[in-house]
Formats: C-alpha cells, structure tokens, sequence
C-alpha cells in the first residue's frame, strides 16, 4: 500500500516516521524492493528532519 506524498507544511513527529519505516520493514519480510528501497530513504529523510539530526552544531 503506497502512502500519499506528504505537503511540505505537514510534518509528522520522529515517532510516527520511525513508526512506518518499522513497519514498511516488517511488511517486506527485511528484503526491500526498488519501490520499497524509494520510499525507504523519502521516510530517512523525513526522520532525519523531524530528529534534526541534519541541524547538529559543531561546538
């Protein structure tokens, strides 16, 4: 089941992206397809921004 693009004003929380990558994980018994893989780092990038992990400071 492919999800709907999500608008640039919506941001989910880490927990909730966390939430489908696991379950997009599950449902591929750990063997991602090429679709799977794609939608795999879309919800990276999407967890890295709610984390912002992309934001560390180098102090």
């Amino acid at each position: 089941m492919s999800r709907s693009p999500r608008s640039s004003d919506s941001v989910r929380s880490a927990a909730v992206v966390n939430e489908e990558i696991r379950d997009l994980w599950q449902r591929s018994g750990g063997c991602l397809s090429p679709e799977d893989e794609e939608q795999y780092q879309r919800l990276l990038v999407e967890w890295a921004a709610a984390t912002g992990a992309g934001a560390r400071s180098a102090a």
